[in-house]
């Protein structure tokens, strides 16, 4: 009965986090990690003091064999769909409220406690072992969530793209050494037996197959994987990505970089562009906007994988600079769109310019990735096109969907009394 119900709970578990991981296009991936998260007190405390029985006296804890087997590889899970960047997330999540319920905890046995409820009075010891344990675990997540990213890459060497044996097998071996790791504060806090550890062990080798014949399916008929062409990620990459890459996001953020391209980002864009636009009208002097879109960016990131994508960002970010005036300002603006601000060029010139960037990123050759990227590039300039940030930058977006209708990798600016790319088109809001 014991085996029956701890299959169940693992069904259940799974079923409800894969269908929240399946509705993150709907919901966003919030509601997937908050959920994640909320398991993790529990998981802890079934692991400090609820134990069950199986066959051959192998005595076990739901909340280490089902709840954290399985949010490991759910973790996993989120780094083959999406990305190392998007698995760090909720691990720093854990890590961080982890530290402050202990820091809450310490402050809590201060008060002095109105007896209120006398048959229900705080146990703040037993609060404290529980946000060590918490802690200690979290610090365990930490390493087991690289560990497991990395076994699983290590492991296409060996099975390709076989998504069974590279996630079982990734999770028995993280689990294995989580099992050493978490019964050592176990027995220190709360006494759990040696037979435990044991146990424990078997069991969760159960659980990693389990889980990852679940995963595998999954995989398989729900959300299937695109066979990734060319150069797989270096473990060092996705070493550096899930731990210290954010120390260098932080302080080009500070500097009004993007972390990807090294180009200007969207909020020193916000903060520059209007005034650049009133400088320039003030004077009576042109500006134009320079709005560029990478066409099917989508499509190498389903087909290559968003390290691919990634690195074709980088590449082509190192060569638009080339296409332009040491005087054009150019910002990512987001995801795969690029806007240049060109002062003191009229539309035609800009035009051109448009154009020059447009070949530019058609040579750019990125190593692995087969064929040519290509850009779809709208043009608007003051003061025909509008007088504000917002006036210029919604024409040159119409524009640029203009392109992207006409057939993409090509310019459209202004025609000469009507332009047919500002008709019944919507346009975006800019800060």
């Amino acid at each position: 009965m014991n085996s029956l119900l701890l299959l169940a709970e693992a069904v259940l578990y799974f079923a409800v986090m894969t269908a929240l991981f399946r509705l993150r296009g709907r919901f966003g991936i919030g509601v997937f990690f908050c959920v994640l998260g909320t398991m993790h007190f529990l998981e802890t405390y079934l692991a400090a003091i609820f134990y069950v029985q199986l066959a051959a006296g192998i005595v076990i804890s739901p909340g280490s064999v089902v709840l954290f087997s399985g949010k490991l590889v759910m973790l996993l899970l989120v780094y083959i769909r999406e990305d190392a960047a998007t698995v760090r997330q909720p691990i720093y999540g854990l890590l961080f409220g982890n530290f402050l319920i202990v820091g809450l905890v310490y402050l809590l046995r201060f008060h002095q406690v109105a007896p209120a409820a006398p048959d229900h009075l705080p146990d703040l010891g037993f609060l404290g072992e529980m946000g060590a344990l918490m802690l200690w675990g979290t610090l365990l997540l930490f390493i087991d969530s690289i560990l497991i990213v990395l076994a699983y890459e290590r492991m296409r060497t060996w099975f390709g793209s076989r998504q069974l044996p590279r996630i079982a097998l990734s999770a028995i071996a993280v689990l294995a050494f989580d099992q050493l790791g978490f019964f050592a504060a176990l027995h220190f806090y709360v006494g759990v037996p040696v037979s435990a550890l044991t146990g424990g062990l078997v069991a969760k080798f159960a659980a990693a197959i389990v889980f990852g014949l679940m995963a595998a399916g999954y995989l398989r008929f729900v959300e299937p994987v695109q066979v990734r062409v060319g150069k797989h990620p270096r473990l060092s990459d996705v070493f550096d990505t899930l731990t210290y890459r954010e120390r260098y996001e932080a302080l080009l953020a500070e500097t009004g970089h993007d972390a990807l391209t090294g180009l200007l980002d969207r909020g020193r864009f916000d903060r520059e562009a209007p005034a650049i636009v009133k400088r320039a009208v003030a004077a009576g002097q042109p500006v134009s906007f320079l709005v560029a879109d990478i066409d099917h960016f989508k499509r190498i990131n389903d087909e290559h994988g968003h390290a691919m994508g990634d690195e074709a960002l980088r590449h082509i970010a190192r060569q638009m600079g080339g296409a332009l005036r040491s005087a054009d300002q150019i910002y990512r603006y987001g995801g795969e769109e690029f806007v240049v601000v060109c002062e003191g060029l009229a539309h035609g010139a800009a035009c051109l310019a448009a154009e020059r960037l447009r070949r530019t990123v058609a040579s750019v050759e990125v190593p692995g990735l087969p064929g040519i990227v290509t850009t779809s590039i709208g043009v608007a300039t003051s003061s025909e096109d509008g007088t504000t940030l917002g006036e210029l930058f919604g024409t040159a977006d119409a524009r640029l969907y203009a392109a992207k209708e006409g057939g993409r990798d090509r310019v459209v600016g202004r025609t000469a009394a009507h332009d047919p790319a500002l008709a019944g088109r919507p346009q975006r809001q800019t800060a």
